[in-house]
């Protein structure tokens, strides 16, 4: 088996670490060779908090995959998500020497260097440049300048900003658990590569990915990523509320939300009770099921009005921002009961369950395409994406290399050098960043 073109997806959960082997088949579909989890210990909400365990905790989940699939793994696309990360709208132009030539893929390039330049808080870092409309001389709503002629090239971006710290803690723990950055992407964009259709995108929709230790937002509209929020509360404060409210430990706690629990009150009726055995020679004690989903419900009306109040911040109130395509819930959290009904309830918007299922093969392992799996299905499509990327890279520079053996100019042959893509770019910053930081 020829190992080249396969690639791996390590998710950082704070409930779970999964590492996901996998490759693309003939009909373009992911076939996953092989999938490892651990209960993540030293993460929490998002953030590393213990290194040492966190290593074990990768380890675990690498070494499993590993056995399972029987392939040898050396680096893998990891996700950063966390309470950590925010971020923000910024505008920026330069002003071009010489009008009378074409915009190139170098100006883009100078446009958004200065925009990482952008005097950010104490301890915080520049994650992502994602480029959203252009102007050109002034023409506004440019999605691809270029090519064309002018003097001023503008453009709005969206910054996703994290602490240094954190990041450089998650690239510490990859590097001693054996492995190397392939990449680093933000969660809630590798969810939503995941879940979402181009269709989706293009007409306006909000991805909610519920975690364990956080909650993360990605709002798409017209096809480009317009807004990104953590909030800081997961599935994880849900089990902590049943523990406290039933005074039940949490192993039981967790047992009593994924078996029982319901995000809607009503439909529980008051005779209706569930006995958890007492601790050591204690008597059982006996929970009723409506008591059981009020607290549920409260804390996840907490959430969602949280989310929504981010999706109003994003303007989905506006006609031309409207999110026509409105909610898909993922992540472990999006298995609770009636959740689509009360999100419904709360936002008045169209939602729907966001499985990763349609882009898996079709004899994949069911519970793979489950919710909770998204991000990490969502990681190794973009590692897919970048070996493929790669190789048509590298198959274009050896056919310009032997249709241009003549032309010795340089310029050619730096214009035919393949364009790096913003992630990429970012990844590369810091491998650099890291070893810098050894």
């Amino acid at each position: 088996m020829e190992h080249n073109d396969i690639s791996v997806g390590l998710d950082i959960g704070t409930t779970k670490i999964v590492a996901m082997i996998g490759r693309r088949n003939e009909y373009g579909k992911i076939e996953i060779l092989g999938t490892g989890k651990a209960k993540s210990l030293g993460v929490h909400r998002g953030v590393v908090n213990n290194i040492t365990q966190t290593i074990q905790s990768i380890q675990a989940a690498v070494d499993e995959a590993i056995a399972v699939s029987g392939i040898k793994i050396h680096e893998a696309v990891v996700g950063i998500a966390g309470q950590h990360i925010r971020s923000l709208q910024h505008s920026d132009y330069i002003t071009r020497p010489n009008s009378e030539e074409v915009i190139n893929d170098e100006d883009l390039e100078k446009l958004e260097k200065q925009v990482y330049k952008l005097v950010m808080l104490p301890g915080e870092e520049i994650i992502h440049v994602l480029p959203q409309e252009f102007k050109v001389d002034g023409q506004s709503e440019i999605t691809e300048p270029v090519g064309m002629y002018g003097g001023r090239l503008e453009a709005n971006f969206h910054v996703v900003v994290g602490q240094v710290s954190s990041i450089r803690n998650i690239g510490r723990c990859i590097k001693s658990a054996g492995l190397d950055l392939a990449g680093i992407t933000l969660e809630p964009l590798a969810s939503a590569e995941a879940v979402l259709s181009n269709e989706e995108k293009e007409a306006g929709v909000a991805l909610i990915d519920i975690g364990g230790g956080t909650t993360d937002l990605a709002i798409f509209k017209n096809g480009i990523i317009r807004h990104t929020a953590v909030v800081p509360f997961g599935g994880n404060v849900i089990t902590e509320d049943i523990k406290e409210g039933c005074s039940i430990i949490e192993k039981q706690a967790e047992l009593l939300k994924t078996k029982f629990g319901s995000a809607w009150p009503g439909e529980n009726k008051e005779n209706e009770i569930v006995s958890i055995p007492g601790l050591r020679g204690r008597d059982p004690k006996e929970i009723t099921l409506k008591n059981l989903s009020k607290i549920i419900h409260a804390r996840v009306v907490e959430i969602v009005e949280q989310v929504f109040m981010e999706i109003k911040n994003y303007g989905h109130e506006e006609p031309k921002k409207k999110l026509i395509a409105g909610i898909v819930l993922t992540g472990g959290g999006a298995q609770l009961k009636h959740l689509k009904q009360l999100v419904e309830y709360i936002t008045g918007m169209d939602t729907r369950i966001g499985y990763p299922n349609e882009n898996l093969a079709g004899d994949s392992d069911e519970s793979l395409s489950s919710p909770q799996y998204a991000t990490a299905v969502g990681l190794l499509m973009n590692g897919l994406n970048k070996l493929e990327k790669d190789k048509d890279k590298e198959s274009e520079i050896s056919d310009d290399a032997s249709q241009e053996k003549e032309k010795d100019s340089t310029e050619e042959k730096e214009a035919k050098q393949p364009k790096k893509s913003i992630f990429e770019k970012w990844a590369d910053k810091f491998r650099d960043f890291l070893d810098n930081a050894e």
